[in-house]
């Protein structure tokens, strides 16, 4: 059977969708978690030596090895190449992509074309400005190629305009997804999410938490499915991708699209027949979509847990963190997390929201405790 190469900063919940829908894979990523070993065939490790970031020089001599076996069908590109359309572009050259091809990725993360598209067909988004605003109170300054939240920020006066630097006025509203598939013409919702955030340093709305699907309006589920087929169309996306907006009442302000497996991919395990990589395989090599999920889905939910302070995993630790009901991208015996780090994550399910939340509440405290506990 074909394998395929999944490559991301952290490849496990694409390995572990690999897994569900028994595609044997090959992972490619920045931290080799135990349970991304585990579930994958084998592991590459393409990180940047002390950075949590894709190496290119690496990840392109890992795709040219995996080219010359002859059994691997294509790769999917996940995490971390948010703004890298070029290596995208010279990975594709060397192995097939399965997925937005570069060209459209480079689109989707212009914000001058983004937001021009937007506004032409009366969606609604925040206020942006490509030159620093007079007074920066109440702005935001982005950048483009940026992901998590990790590249946003409070303007502040000393800020100056640069490639891919936009500033985006600070708005009122929940932070939401929708996650959805893409056929390059056509898209199909799969549910919308609500994403939680805490604030490191000078970033005040790092990704750290997620759930889905989540009930909102009706006229609100219909918008976002308007939206996603018309993005998925205009930027020809290709496969799971999910688009993040602010949700004030019931009216929608667009964020960004996100055009690539997105972290809440998990909280779809079941997509008809087959899983979401399956949906993902059949949207970018068949152009099939997928029926939306049931309504009556459980709702899931996934905290990422950050290091409050530079650790070493010794074996112990590694094992009692394995142990825990829920906890996964679980890091090597021996790995060195540095202050805000990710350290592990935690899933949770349930029928409602109220009932994941406080399962996933109670299984962050329980890692919070064995750390703390175990110093």
């Amino acid at each position: 059977m074909p394998v395929l190469a999944l490559a991301a900063l952290s490849a496990r919940a694409l390995a572990e969708a690999a897994a569900r829908d028994g595609v044997p894979a090959i992972a490619l990523d920045v931290f080799g978690d135990t349970d991304t070993q585990n579930l994958a065939l084998e592991w590459r490790d393409i990180g940047e030596l002390g950075v949590p970031r894709i190496d290119a020089a690496r990840f392109l001599a890992a795709l040219e090895l995996l080219a010359r076996r002859g059994d691997v069908r294509g790769w999917v590109a996940g995490s971390g190449f948010d703004g890298r359309a070029d290596l995208i572009e010279q990975g594709a050259a060397r192995l097939p992509l399965i997925g937005t091809a570069a060209i459209d990725v480079r689109r989707v993360r212009d914000p001058h074309e983004f937001f021009r598209v937007l506004d032409r067909h009366g969606i609604g988004f925040p206020s942006i400005a490509f030159e620093m605003p007079v007074d920066p109170a109440g702005w935001l300054c982005k950048d483009a190629g940026g992901s998590g939240g990790w590249q946003v920020r409070h303007a502040a006066a000393g800020d100056r305009p640069a490639p891919g630097l936009y500033w985006q006025r600070e708005r009122p509203g929940v932070p939401m997804s929708a996650t959805f598939v893409g056929n390059g013409r056509d898209a199909v919702l799969l549910g919308v999410n609500r994403q939680g955030t805490s604030v490191f340093g000078d970033r005040p709305f790092v990704f750290t938490r997620i759930a889905g699907p989540v009930p909102v309006p009706e006229r609100v589920r219909r918008e976002l499915t308007a939206i996603v087929r018309l993005l998925a169309g205009v930027f020809h996306v290709r496969g799971l991708a999910s688009l993040d907006v602010l949700l004030s009442g019931e009216a929608i302000e667009v964020l960004e699209l996100n055009p690539r497996p997105p972290a809440s991919l998990s909280l779809y395990p079941r997509l008809g027949a087959g899983g979401a990589l399956a949906a993902h395989l059949r949207a970018c090599e068949h152009d099939e979509l997928p029926l939306p999920p049931p309504a009556a889905a459980p709702v899931r939910g996934l905290e990422i847990l950050f290091a409050r302070r530079a650790t070493t995993i010794d074996p112990a630790r590694a094992g009692a963190l394995a142990s825990l009901s829920g906890c996964c991208d679980l890091p090597r015996a021996g790995s060195r997390v540095a202050a805000r780090d990710p350290l592990c994550s935690v899933v949770a399910e349930g029928p409602d929201e109220a009932t994941m939340n406080a399962q996933l509440d109670a299984r962050r405290e329980a890692v919070r405790a064995l750390l703390e506990t175990s110093r």
